[in-house]
């Protein structure tokens, strides 16, 4: 059933391989859980601690979850890194911070345009609701970068594209440096530009999805231009 164990290879490594195929071969989505460790070492034909190790591998790669006392589910992030590009040594953030909207600016009109055409009824309604989630904090006050994030990681998936999600750190990363340089100054832009992507994706409109999301990018790069300028008014303006 899974590829024999093999002794140029450590038994651990070979033993988190077939828990991948397994994962695979069972079709398990993100917040599935796999079985009991004793069942999935029987089906593996491995010992326990052999099995906890491959595990512990796999949770370091961000494939698997360990939640004590519950088990082992699929994890979120599908594998993918934190840091996959390396962004966290580059020392310039504002350059950086640039550069990844300039990136975005070319590929996510494009992921709303897809959104558009292939969102659910209940993805819609999920769009929504996290649009209000994001609009809530904002007004709060309280940080919004996190459920920005997954607004963005939202409409990625419904773009039925399973390339788009594995770059979803680009888009994260971005979002997180450009509220902290800009102190989340781009309340208002924000909260128009998201419900008017949303909209637009929830209607099928795939042209106005993908202008909505040009707009809200472009609102973002131009502020981040101009924060320089606006931090030496502010400057001035508190020494006279």
């Amino acid at each position: 059933m899974y590829e024999p164990l093999k002794n140029n290879r450590p038994l651990i490594d070979q033993t988190a391989d077939n828990i991948t195929d397994y994962i695979i071969k069972n079709d398990l989505k993100p917040g599935d859980r796999l079985p009991p460790e004793h069942e999935l070492a029987e089906l593996l034909e491995v010992g326990r601690s052999t099995l906890r190790e491959a595990i512990r591998m796999l949770a370091s790669r961000n494939v698997l979850e360990v939640r004590h006392g519950a088990g082992s589910f699929i994890s979120q992030k599908a594998g993918v890194a934190d840091d996959p590009f390396g962004f966290s040594f580059i020392k310039d953030k504002r350059k950086l911070t640039e550069d990844l909207i300039e990136f975005r600016l070319m590929i996510e009109p494009r992921i709303a345009a897809a959104a558009a055409s292939a969102c659910t009824e209940e993805e819609k309604a999920g769009l929504r609701a996290q649009c209000e989630k994001v609009e809530e904090l904002i007004r709060s006050g309280v940080s919004h970068a996190e459920e920005d994030s997954r607004l963005h990681t939202m409409i990625a998936v419904c773009s039925r594209n399973c390339v788009i999600p594995k770059l979803l750190p680009i888009i994260t990363i971005s979002i997180d440096n450009l509220i902290q340089i800009t102190h989340a100054s781009l309340r208002e832009e924000t909260i128009r530009t998201h419900r008017a992507i949303v909209e637009a994706i929830c209607e099928g409109d795939s042209v106005a999805a993908s202008d909505a999301m040009m707009l809200h990018l472009i609102y973002n790069r131009d502020r981040l231009r101009t924060q320089p300028l606006v931090a030496s008014l502010q400057k001035d303006m508190a020494e006279t």
